[in-house]
């Protein structure tokens, strides 16, 4: 039901650090590379390296550099190296690592950036300077522990950006996968009306300059809308409510995270529960919303609008 990192290949666990190692498949749009460990109380930096090559002299290009830093200031640099020449840094300052804390560094490949999530919360997009196809090998330096690195390879590719992050396997008859993204709103009946154990999964791409989006579960005939997701950048809230007898009812707003990201993409996955909708992005679970339109059987239409660049959608 919702998104889980656990089927992972080619595990190694607990790498003596510094650790070279060849990655044993392509890298391409959708993959992940998991690494968890730990970061020690002595910690003054560590990085992350995808190489092309394992080669010191001349030093290997590095198509992603992941560095953490502890000193002065709390920051991760991420950058290029060509030809034995760093690129410019890009700086992030708000620092997911703390000292004597366990993490989890999930880095995934999309097709014109990377998107780095640390502890289940999106860190930093990274355009790629080189092509990610040329990375062969993954270097960890420096002072952390790494409990284990794992990889999901993806396999799932058509035409768009897709991920499965580790989606269950389900029986792929039951499956509507609909077309037809290009303009929003994008608005398509459900192959079968709402009710408990239903599941929609929403791929996409928040614009960069996004404002809001929203995700409106319908009863096609009376209009009611059953759920309103309605995440808004802007002021970083995701808010939720129902459009019952030709009125908003009232909102709900809290959340531990605020899951969204200009530039970023997204898996959300909604799930019906008998009490209530379940709501997980990108593997974490978010948020649950009541019902309140009691009448599931009548919810027959998805729609989705706003700032997003709609990737894909399946519901089961």
């Amino acid at each position: 039901m919702m998104l889980s990192l656990n089927n992972l290949q080619n595990i190694i666990y607990n790498p003596v650090i510094p650790y070279v190692g060849t990655i044993s498949e392509q890298l391409k749009p959708g993959s992940l590379i998991v690494i968890r460990g730990h970061v020690p109380s002595d910690v003054d930096r560590f990085q992350v390296d995808l190489q092309h090559g394992s080669s010191l002299k001349p030093r290997a290009d590095v198509v992603f550099h992941f560095n953490p830093r502890f000193k002065r200031t709390n920051c991760i640099v991420c950058n290029t190296l060509t030809n034995e020449k760093w690129g410019w840094e890009e700086i992030t300052y708000d620092m997911p690592f703390q000292k004597e804390k366990s993490f989890e560094i999930v880095i995934m490949v999309l097709k014109n950036k990377f998107q780095v999530a640390v502890n289940g919360k999106h860190t930093l997009l990274y355009a790629h300077r080189i092509d990610p196809e040329k990375i062969d090998t993954l270097g960890i330096y420096g002072k952390v522990n790494i409990h284990s690195i794992g990889f999901s390879f993806s396999s799932d590719l058509q035409s768009t950006e897709t991920s499965t992050l580790g989606l269950a396997e389900i029986s792929r008859e039951n499956v509507t996968i609909y077309q037809r993204f290009d303009d929003l709103p994008f608005e398509a009946r459900l192959n079968s009306p709402m009710g408990p154990g239903r599941t929609i999964v929403i791929k996409g791409e928040v614009h960069t300059n996004a404002k809001s989006f929203n995700v409106d579960l319908v009863a096609g005939k009376s209009k009611d809308i059953a759920l309103h997701l309605n995440p808004r950048l802007n002021i970083k809230a995701f808010v939720r409510n129902s459009f019952l007898h030709d009125a908003w009812g009232e909102e709900e707003r809290n959340i531990t995270c605020f899951p969204f990201s200009p530039g970023m993409y997204f898996e959300m996955i909604v799930y019906c529960d008998v009490r209530e909708f379940k709501v997980a992005v990108n593997g974490v679970h978010s948020l649950e919303y009541k019902h309140r339109f009691k009448e599931l059987g009548n919810v027959d239409t998805l729609v989705v609008d706003g700032d997003i660049h709609l990737l894909d959608v399946r519901s089961w």
